[in-house]
């Protein structure tokens, strides 16, 4: 393209009615139509007055990424006229797509650009929209680059209308005049789409993202219910950074608060980098000329080669429905097109290459107002597969967080149901149970909610232990964790010494409902991966109101303060949940244990018998040590 320094005539020679540019376009053409809030929808009303209500153009292809707007030309009246072709479904044309009077072209949203480049979807004209030139004749794409550029370069002829409305974005975001053939004058306010307000699923959700999106983390960010939640909920995060496809108003607040600031950013350091956003006058005001955001065409900017160029990249995608073996349906319900495949694909892969990455699918459990479950045993007839069983790491729902790679079919169903609405589960495990992929015998108990509130980092000396309920998923863990005690320690947990840990025994120390059975472990860190050091478990008596208690710790982390440490976490949660006492049977050369129970600040009962010693004090039978600890 050569820059030439009397841009300004040539500006005057190419500018035009909206009618006289339109002109050029001739029946049977493929026409590009810039997509989002960046549509001209002035250009878009006259071309459907010309070739629908004038009859002057027949079979013409409008090729779209995605349509915010009412789309008129996807109407039934000028089927004849337009056949619009959809790379990304977007609400204005879902029911003509549906009803197959229009097309959906399914694609990665990075691949587009060389659809077009290539000439394997050749374009005779881009219709787009600009701003007014600067004094170098440079216009910026504004509020929507995507695969624009791609369009200008590729198509045959470009009719671009000159918006005043639309903010100048920075980055690689711009076209010159040179490289428009016609020029229409139009101001108008571009499309809006106001944020949407989280509901209490979508906040659940997002309490459960953000606990795993570190400090340092760069996001991925979307725009609608569960994306708003969880910028919402990230007010005590620092140092965020910002790559994504799109973005919208909610992370304006995050900005000015000095939550998202890409100070640690390893790509593009220090900037939001995006090829798009939909939002509200709000936000195109605060993009206007910002150093702080580049717009970069979607080859670039979606390419997961330039995502995993990120440390700690968090990218959080939503799903329409995941079955239980991890495959991931987010573009359709059944045979019938909701939306396409994005950037889905790009930004899960990217962000599992990325160093420290986390890939996130999230979904409401059920849908249809709780009718029906999002996590089934298999995806519905006709559903399509956007992100495949082996692409995927983290699910997570408002019942909690499934972690899934490198996990077998078992260990991925048992994760799954955990995360599905309680009345689900039930009709999920039989499912599975009937395809084989667990056991015949398998527990997951009916109702259980994850309590993930319990879920901290304690110190003890000089090392850090993540405490964490225990989940039925930790059954391989637990059966790891088993066979690396001593044989000491065995013989002291179990009061024998025990060459096995089958299924059977592992399942009952696992699949707790947390209430009459509650189960406590260490880890290592807080992966879902990570090794079990200690474990605590408590079973209710529901005639006496009491419950037995046992706990075990590795043999390499004893007599650090753990074991005292769950007992005292395992007395405050009894309490809270009404139950009266505790009780444990230990073996009389256990003084370990035994020491333990005579620090629980409780008047300890003792019994013993044949070796055994019975153990037991009661939650209304403080010591005279923590009577006098109280009172002070």
């Amino acid at each position: 393209m050569p820059i030439v320094s009397n841009w300004s005539k040539y500006y005057e020679e190419k500018r035009m009615s909206a009618r006289d540019a339109l002109l050029k376009i001739r029946s049977g053409s493929r026409v590009f139509l810039s997509p989002g809030c960046g549509e001209p929808q002035y250009l878009l009303d006259e071309l459907v007055k010309l070739g629908g209500t004038e009859r002057r153009l027949n079979d013409v292809e409008i090729v779209h990424m995605l349509t915010v707007g009412s789309a008129p030309h996807a109407q039934k009246a000028y089927d004849r006229n337009f056949r619009h072709n959809s790379l990304f479904v977007g609400p204005g044309v879902r029911s003509a797509v549906s009803e197959g009077i229009a097309d959906y072209t399914p694609i990665f949203l990075s691949q587009i650009p060389s659809l077009f480049r290539s000439g394997r979807m050749p374009l005779d004209v881009a219709i787009i929209q600009v701003t007014p030139p600067d004094n170098y004749g440079f216009c910026s794409l504004g509020v929507s680059v995507e695969a624009v550029k791609a369009a200008v370069e590729s198509a045959d002829f470009v009719i671009a209308q000159v918006n005043r409305y639309m903010p100048r974005t920075l980055g690689n975001s711009f076209v010159h005049v040179e490289d428009i053939d016609a020029i229409v004058e139009h101001d108008e306010p571009l499309l809006e789409v106001p944020p949407v307000e989280p509901d209490d699923v979508a906040l659940t959700i997002a309490k459960h993202i953000n606990r795993l999106i570190e400090n340092g983390s760069t996001l991925q960010v979307g725009i609608g219910t569960i994306p708003n939640a969880v910028l919402y909920g990230l007010q005590n995060k620092r140092d965020l950074g910002i790559h994504t496809e799109l973005f919208s108003d909610s992370l304006i607040d995050l900005i000015e608060s000095g939550v998202v600031n890409n100070s640690k950013k390893t790509f593009h350091p220090g900037k939001v980098l995006a090829t798009f956003c939909i939002g509200t006058r709000r936000l195109y005001d605060y993009v206007d000329n910002n150093p702080m955001f580049e717009f970069h065409p979607v080859d670039y900017n979606s390419s997961p080669i330039n995502i995993a160029k990120n440390e700690k990249m968090v990218a959080i995608n939503t799903a329409l429905q995941v079955d239980v073996t991890g495959q991931v349906c987010a573009d359709s319900l059944g045979y019938r097109i909701y939306s396409g495949i994005g950037g889905q694909a790009d930004f899960i892969r990217g962000a599992a290459l990325a160093p420290n990455g986390k890939p996130i699918i999230a979904l409401p459990s059920t849908a249809e107002n709780g009718t029906i479950s999002r996590i089934v045993p298999h995806l519905s007839e006709g559903a399509g597969v956007v992100t495949t069983r082996g692409d995927v790491h983290y699910v997570v729902t408002e019942y909690g967080v499934a972690y899934l790679h490198g996990k077998s079919l078992r260990e991925r169903a048992i994760a799954m149901i955990q995360i599905a609405h309680p009345k689900f589960r039930e009709q999920l495990l039989s499912a599975t149970k009937a395809q084989k992929y667990i056991f015949e015998d398998q527990i997951i108990p009916e109702g259980a909610i994850y309590p993930v509130e319990l879920e901290h980092t304690q110190v003890f000396g000089d090392m850090e232990i993540f405490i964490r309920p225990v989940k039925a998923s930790d059954e391989r863990l637990f059966q790891e964790y088993l066979y690396r005690l001593s044989e000491r320690s065995i013989y002291l947990r179990f009061f024998q010494i025990r060459k096995a840990f089958p299924h059977d025994l592992a399942q009952e120390l696992v699949a707790v409902d947390y209430q009459q059975n509650m189960g406590i472990v260490g880890t290592l860190d807080s992966s879902d991966t990570s090794p079990i050091v200690a474990a605590a478990h408590w079973m209710l008596d529901y005639n006496e109101n009491m419950a037995e208690v046992a706990f075990s710790v590795a043999d390499e982390y004893q007599r650090r303060g753990i074991g005292t440490y769950l007992l005292r976490l395992l007395i405050r949660l009894a309490r809270e949940r009404g139950i009266r006492g505790f009780r444990a049977t230990v073996i009389a050369s256990n003084t370990g244990m035994i020491r333990v129970f005579q620090k629980s600040g409780y008047v300890l009962h003792t019994d013993y018998d044949s070796g055994l010693v019975s153990l037991m004090f009661r939650f209304d039978e403080p010591s005279e040590a923590k009577q006098s600890v109280n009172k002070s």
